[in-house]
């Protein structure tokens, strides 16, 4: 009975702990063990709740040791009624998120311009506009036709066949490169989510520790299981802790 729920095992998140640990150590575009869907769901949810326990343990000690104010979660939670911020930062934002960081992990001439449309859009967002993601002000539809010129450009360029194996080759010769770049940009990039002061930019490993962790398992999960599998973690976990943001704690 146990063998059928493996979640109920404590051994069982040790071998997903050690899985995750060796693709760190070693990341590989192709997996050495196919894995049924069934227990593709098992193991992500298995992730999912490591994740979580992992991220409440490192914002529980930051709070009492250093806990500037996240800006975004603020400005959304103003911005936004209830319902539509769990819609905009629970399915909208994981998605382009993921898409950005994850989804051109294994390349394809798309993926890598979606990819790259999305960093075109964050970078406009975040560094030179001081935007926000989810923000219509003066500059949304510019930073959107930006986006979108980068996407057909890097398609185009991209479908070429010479650059198609070109690219292809690179990926699979720097694969290990490419995944630490991804995990470490998405974890600093939210740095953005806090005022950019010395003190911050000083702390900044530590506060974006839960994001780096989170991205080193959506990597592994993208790879080893397929772009759908961190897409749902990323759209549960940020649906969780905003839920938590509406129970009436002070």
């Amino acid at each position: 009975m146990l063998i059928s729920y493996p979640l109920i095992r404590p051994n069982y998140y040790w071998s997903l702990i050690k899985d995750l640990r060796n693709f760190i150590k070693s990341p590989r575009l192709n997996p050495s063990v196919e894995k049924s869907v069934k227990n593709k769901v098992y193991d992500t949810i298995g992730l999912f709740l490591i994740k979580v326990v992992f991220s409440v343990v490192v914002a529980s000690l930051l709070q009492f040791i250093y806990d500037p104010e996240n800006l975004t979660s603020t400005s959304m939670a103003e911005r936004f009624s209830p319902l539509l911020l769990l819609l905009v930062g629970g399915i909208v934002l994981p998605l382009f998120e993921e898409m950005t960081f994850r989804l051109s992990l294994k390349f394809n001439p798309m993926y890598l311009a979606l990819t790259a449309g999305g960093f075109t859009y964050y970078i406009l967002t975040k560094v030179v506009f001081k935007s926000r993601l989810s923000l219509m002000d003066d500059t949304f539809w510019y930073r959107v036709i930006s986006a979108v010129i980068i996407v057909l450009i890097v398609y185009a360029v991209c479908s070429r066949k010479t650059v198609n194996v070109n690219v292809q080759r690179f990926w699979e010769r720097h694969f290990r490169m490419i995944y630490y770049l991804s995990c470490l940009s998405f974890a600093w990039l939210h740095i953005f989510n806090f005022e950019l002061s010395l003190v911050n930019l000083l702390w900044m490993p530590i506060l974006t520790l839960p994001q780096l962790f989170s991205a080193t398992i959506a990597g592994y999960t993208r790879v080893a299981f397929g772009f759908q599998y961190p897409l749902l973690v990323h759209m549960i976990t940020n649906i969780f802790f905003l839920s938590l943001t509406f129970l009436p704690i002070d």
